[in-house]
C-alpha cells in the first residue's frame, strides 16, 4: 500500500459553498422534521412580507394558501401587497444564501442573515426537485415578472429555469411565492399556531389563510396604523470585540483615532473620545490603521471601562401595551381578564432590548394543566425549543403562587392562563440559526422576570377582587336563606307585616355587605 503524502491530502481539499453546507445540514435551519418544514416555508415568506410592507409604509394584506398535492407533498403560496422586488434582485434574494439587506444594519428586524427564504427554496429543491415560482410586481401599470428558480449549490448562485412577464394575479404591487415541499400538516405547533400568534404580535396586519383541510381563516387587523419604524444605530463600545475593532480600524475613513471613535460608535462624543484615548494612553491624533495589537487591546479595554451613555433606543419598535391588549382581546374574546405591559428598555452588551408581557386568564382554558406560553422575538412567534428558551426559564423562576396560581417547585404554574412574552432588540441572541429560542443570558432572564412580576400583580388584584365578590355573594345567599324565618319571627313579636320586615332585612343585608367589601378594599 502506497503511503499518502501531504500533497495527496492537499489535492482532496476544496472549498465548500454555504448552499452545499446547508444542503447536508438542513436541520440547522429548522427543517429537521416535516411538520417544522411546512411551518418554516410559511414563516420565512410571511416574515419577509411583513418587513417589506412595514419599510414601504404599507398596511400588510397577506394571503397564505396550502394545498395537499399528494401524501406529504404540499403546494405553498404566500402573496403580499408590498412594494415588490426589482427584476434584477429577485434571483439573488431567493436563490442565493447569505444575500440580503439587513445583516449590516443594527436595528430591530425579523430577519437578518439573508438565509431564510433562500433556505426554503433550497429545501423545496432538495425534497421535490421542483423549482420555486416567484412573481414580483413593482408597478401596478406594468406586468408581473415571473421567475422559476433553483439554486446551484456548488456555486451558491441562482439558476433561472424560466423567466417571463405575466398578468398572473397580483393586483397592485407585491410578491407571490409558490413552492412544492415535503411536509406534514398539523394544527398544533404548526402553521395555524404561527399565523395566529403572528396576528397577535403584528396587530396592524391582515392575514387570510387557506388551510390544507379546506378551512379558511381570517385574522383581521386590530389597529389601522403601522408602528413607528425602528432606526439604524451604530455599534456601542460596550458591545464591540477585539476582531471587530481591529477590522474597523483598518477600514475606517477617519483620519484620527479620536474622530474614529466618534464616527464609528454610538454614544461617543468628542470629550468621551478624548477620555478613552487618555485612559488607553494613546494619542488622539494618531492614524487608526497604525494601531498595533497592544494598542488595540488598550483601546478596547478603555472603551469598555469608560462611562459611556447607553445607545439610542429608537432602534426598537415594541408592539405597545394598548396595541397588544387590543390584539389579545380580538383573538381571545372569551377571556375573563387580560392585562398587558411594556417595560422600559434595558441594555445588554451594548445592545438595547425591551420586554413586553401579556396575560390572558380564564374563559375556556383548563385549570389543571400548565399554563401556555406564547413566545415572541421581534414580533416573530417561537414555536419550538421552548425548554431551552430564556422565556421558559424566567416563567419557571417566577413565584406564581404569590399571584394566585398553583405551582409545584421550579415547574411552570398551572391554571387557566396564557402568558405572552415578547423580546424586541437590535440583536436577539438566538441559540441556533433556526431562531427558535432565546439564549437565557442572566440580564435578559432578569428583565423578563420583572415584567412577569409586574403583570402578575395585576392578575393578583383581579383574582382578589373576584374572590371578594364571590365571598360577598355567598354571604348574601346565607343571609337571604334565613331572612324569611327571621322576618316571620319578628312579625310575631312586633305584630307588623311580615313582607315589610323581610324587605327591610334584605335591604340591610345588601347595604352591610357592600360596606364590608369597601372596608376590605381600604385594608388592602
Amino acid at each position: 500500500m502506497t503511503k499518502k503524502t501531504a500533497e495527496d491530502f492537499a489535492k482532496q481539499q476544496k472549498e465548500i459553498s454555504i448552499s452545499e453546507f446547508f444542503e447536508k445540514n438542513k436541520h440547522l435551519l429548522g427543517f429537521d422534521n416535516p411538520t417544522k418544514a411546512l411551518l418554516m416555508a410559511v414563516k420565512e415568506a410571511v416574515d419577509n412580507s411583513l418587513d417589506a410592507c412595514e419599510e414601504a409604509e404599507i398596511l400588510p394584506d397577506i394571503t397564505v394558501k396550502i394545498k395537499n398535492l399528494k401524501e406529504d407533498v404540499y403546494k405553498v403560496s404566500i402573496q403580499d401587497n408590498g412594494p415588490g422586488i426589482v427584476k434584477e434582485q429577485v434571483p439573488r434574494i431567493f436563490g442565493k444564501l447569505l444575500y440580503g439587506s439587513k445583516f449590516h444594519r443594527l436595528r430591530q428586524s425579523r430577519g437578518q442573515q439573508g438565509i431564510g427564504i433562500s433556505a426554503v427554496l433550497l429545501y423545496s429543491q432538495l425534497t421535490t426537485g421542483n423549482p420555486t415560482r416567484v412573481l414580483s410586481r413593482t408597478d401596478e401599470k406594468k406586468k408581473s415578472q415571473m421567475f422559476e428558480l433553483l439554486i446551484d449549490t456548488k456555486k451558491n448562485e441562482p439558476q433561472i429555469v424560466k423567466q417571463e412577464e405575466t398578468d398572473d394575479g397580483i393586483p397592485g404591487t407585491g410578491i407571490r411565492v409558490e413552492m412544492d415541499i415535503l411536509g406534514r400538516y398539523r394544527k398544533s405547533q404548526g402553521v395555524d399556531d404561527y399565523l395566529k400568534q403572528t396576528s397577535i404580535s403584528n396587530p396592524f396586519a391582515k392575514i387570510i389563510y387557506h388551510a390544507p383541510d379546506g378551512e379558511k381563516m381570517t385574522f383581521p387587523r386590530s389597529v389601522n396604523e403601522l408602528p413607528v419604524p425602528p432606526k439604524e444605530i451604530k455599534i456601542h463600545p460596550y458591545g464591540v470585540e477585539f476582531g471587530i475593532l481591529q477590522r474597523f480600524l483598518t477600514e475606517t475613513s477617519s483620519r484620527t483615532l479620536q474622530s474614529f471613535l466618534v464616527n464609528e460608535f454610538s454614544s461617543i462624543g468628542q470629550q468621551t473620545a478624548k477620555e478613552i484615548c487618555s485612559m488607553a494612553k494613546l494619542e488622539p491624533n494618531m492614524k487608526p490603521p497604525e494601531l498595533e495589537r497592544g494598542g488595540i487591546e488598550k483601546l478596547l479595554g478603555a472603551m469598555q471601562k469608560a462611562k459611556v451613555q447607553r445607545p439610542p433606543l429608537d432602534c426598537l419598535s415594541p408592539i405597545g401595551e394598548k396595541e397588544l391588549e387590543r390584539s389579545l382581546k380580538k383573538e381571545y374574546p372569551e377571556a375573563e381578564f387580560i392585562t398587558t405591559l411594556t417595560r422600559s428598555p434595558e441594555v445588554y452588551r451594548g445592545n438595547p432590548f425591551q420586554i413586553e408581557v401579556g396575560i390572558i386568564y380564564g374563559g375556556n382554558m383548563k385549570t389543571d394543566e400548565p399554563i401556555e406560553i406564547i413566545r415572541l422575538a421581534n414580533r416573530v412567534p417561537l414555536l419550538y425549543q421552548a425548554g431551552a428558551c430564556a422565556t421558559t426559564e424566567a416563567a419557571k423562576d417566577t413565584d406564581w403562587k404569590r399571584y394566585g396560581l398553583q405551582q409545584s417547585g421550579s415547574n411552570l404554574p398551572s391554571g387557566p392562563m396564557i402568558l405572552v412574552i415578547h423580546m424586541c432588540s437590535a440583536w436577539v441572541p438566538f441559540i441556533s440559526e433556526s431562531k427558535e429560542a432565546i439564549a437565557p443570558y442572566p440580564d435578559i432572564v432578569k428583565e423578563m422576570k420583572l415584567a412577569m412580576q409586574d403583570a402578575g400583580r395585576n392578575l393578583s388584584r383581579y383574582l382578589s377582587g373576584k374572590r371578594r365578590a364571590g365571598e360577598a355573594k355567598r354571604r348574601i345567599q346565607i343571609f337571604e336563606r334565613y331572612s324569611g324565618e327571621v322576618a316571620s319571627s319578628i312579625a310575631l313579636l312586633t305584630k307588623k307585616p311580615e313582607k315589610e320586615i323581610e324587605k327591610k332585612l334584605k335591604s340591610m343585608i345588601s347595604q352591610r355587605t357592600h360596606i364590608k367589601d369597601d372596608e376590605e378594599d381600604k385594608t388592602e
